[in-house]
């Protein structure tokens, strides 16, 4: 079962790095329900994750999320210790704090420009995430850590992609100066064949020619029927 878990992963991973070019170190943002699973579940986060998921990672959360834990008192005491742990990253609730739930979902707002992975037991907050193209979703189940496989919000979102239906911003500048190249190119294919086609010959000329040589060759019959027309006057 380890290794299908661990080939799995590695598919998933490929697919993220490949359409939204995820690149190490991986940046997880935790919230308290995924570390009281991982504390009841004896897993080291910060010693497995990382193999799971095939590279360097960092763990990181939010003031948001550790003030939610320092909230609900004794009872997630041991989740709070572990998220102390990780790097805050900056949120926009300095001075409101909001639920943790709410705080995670503002970190991936605008198509997850920093490539956060979401960790998490909290199963509403799960089915937000993938409603978000280019999330990738871990939760554990049955003492493992499980990367989830791709939403189709994602599986949507890159099919647009490779049918050109929808372009990243970023890319568009660079599309429009490419058609502009090829179609340069092109004009100058035409005008370089036009060139070629007019020092041919000239069909005209020929059809002048072969006109001539008709009436050359019906002048000397003209001439013979007149000798004899003299002959017989004679």
């Amino acid at each position: 079962m380890k290794l299908t878990r661990q080939k799995h992963a590695k598919k998933n991973m490929g697919f993220y790095k490949n359409n939204f070019h995820f690149r190490e170190p991986f940046q997880v943002l935790l919230d308290g329900t995924f570390c009281q699973a991982a504390l009841r579940n004896k897993i080291q986060i910060r010693e497995q994750l990382p193999g799971y998921l095939g590279g360097a990672t960092q763990f990181c959360t939010t003031r948001c999320v550790l003030k939610e834990l320092e909230s609900l008192g004794k009872a997630l005491y041991g989740a709070k210790l572990i998220a102390q742990r990780f790097q805050v990253r900056n949120c926009s609730h300095h001075k409101d704090p909001v639920s943790g739930s709410v705080c995670l979902l503002s970190m991936i707002e605008e198509g997850n420009p920093h490539h956060f992975f979401i960790a998490t037991q909290d199963q509403d907050l799960a089915n937000k995430v993938k409603k978000k193209a280019g999330v990738p979703l871990l939760f554990i189940i049955q003492n493992t850590m499980v990367l989830d496989k791709p939403s189709p919000k994602s599986l949507a979102f890159v099919q647009k992609l490779q049918m050109n239906q929808l372009v990243p911003e970023h890319h568009k500048q660079s599309i429009v100066q490419l058609k502009e190249k090829e179609g340069l190119s092109k004009q100058e294919g035409e005008k370089r064949r036009k060139r070629k086609r007019a020092g041919g010959p000239n069909p005209l000329s020929c059809l002048k020619k072969k006109k001539k040589k008709t009436q050359e060759g019906q002048e000397p019959s003209a001439e013979k029927k007149k000798r004899r027309k003299r002959k017989r006057n004679r």
